[in-house]
């Protein structure tokens, strides 16, 4: 058996997977009316919208007798993910990649499989829109194309999700996506009785910016700060643009202290971006870290008390400007 290789960009698909919601959210109604409408058009025992995460295969929704989750190293969808074209799989039998896996080798195992990739807004594949059959089968073009439709209309229900929660300029999460996940991400740290800690950050001197540069300027310097959180940090930590010019993350598995060695390496490279001197303005921003009490705390206080503390940094600095 072949398991799926690993895509190239890989670090950065898992990012805009998780940053997309579509793991945390269950809205299976728009894509189980897809599922529904491969299964009858294409005749087989099997069709699904699958997402692929680090290690497994994810079924978004799924008309058929299969497992909702599967391991990746055995999925099919795993390898339709590493191509643009889709994957057809004729007789699987037949096909080396596939002739020992465990979802084939079995009496009524896979026969026939075509797969036709997903991607989000930005161009990340996360998975794929697939049908299944116990017995193998010719794929025409006109199938082909047909089974296409139907995967771009999943990838439109994936724009509308991305929509909702992804700011449009930066990539980041927005302020609707942050206080659904952050809800999450509590009731998660709460079970697993883990730290969880937000930094609250907001631009200095950004109306400077657009005031003496115009507004393309201040764009620029929002999608650069943007960039800068994305190299700074880790894939499980949530990047937010809040607003106007205030970012945020929340901060995974993470203390006080961890957090603020964190911020402290952004400190450094947002002054390794002022240093190259490829823009008119340079970036300088406040912030201030809270690590959220799981005994006595709520969200709205511990977004206030972060909030707080960003502004007195922030008046600290224009002290001593």
């Amino acid at each position: 058996m072949k398991a799926p290789a690993t895509p190239p960009n890989e670090a950065e698909r898992l990012l805009s997977l998780r940053q997309s919601g579509l793991l945390e959210f269950d809205n299976r109604q728009p894509y189980d009316r897809l599922t529904r409408l491969a299964k009858r058009l294409f005749n087989v025992s099997v069709a699904m919208v699958n997402l692929i995460d680090e290690r497994t295969q994810i079924a978004k929704s799924v008309d058929g007798a299969v497992p909702a989750v599967l391991p990746r190293s055995v999925s099919f969808c795993g390898h339709a993910i590493l191509q643009p074209e889709p994957l057809v799989v004729n007789d699987a039998r037949e096909d080396s990649r596939f002739a020992d896996n465990p979802l084939v080798a079995h009496e009524n195992g896979v026969r026939f499989y075509a797969g036709i990739p997903l991607r989000l807004p930005d161009g990340a594949v996360v998975g794929s829109l697939c049908v299944v059959d116990q017995t193998p089968r010719d794929f025409s073009a006109q199938d082909l194309a047909a089974l296409s439709d139907l995967a771009a209309l999943a990838e439109d229900e994936f724009a509308a999700s991305c929509a909702a929660t992804t700011d449009e300029l930066t990539g980041l999460i927005n302020r609707r996506g942050f206080n659904q996940f952050a809800a999450f991400a509590l009731s998660g740290a709460r079970r697993r009785a883990e730290p969880l800690t937000l930094a609250w950050m907001d631009l200095d001197r950004f109306k400077q910016i657009n005031d003496r540069f115009g507004h393309s300027e201040g764009d620029e310097a929002l999608k650069a700060m943007a960039r800068l959180l994305r190299g700074a940090f880790r894939e499980t930590d949530l990047l937010v643009r809040y607003g106007g010019d205030e970012f945020a993350v929340l901060f995974s598995d993470t203390d006080e202290q961890g957090a603020w060695i964190a911020m402290q390496y952004l400190t450094e490279q947002v002054a390794k971006f002022n240093q190259t001197g490829s823009h008119p303005w340079t970036l300088t921003f406040s912030w201030g870290i809270c690590e959220f009490d799981h005994h006595n705390g709520d969200l709205e206080q511990w977004l206030k008390e972060a909030d707080r503390k960003m502004f007195s940094m922030k008046q600290k600095n224009s002290a001593a400007r």
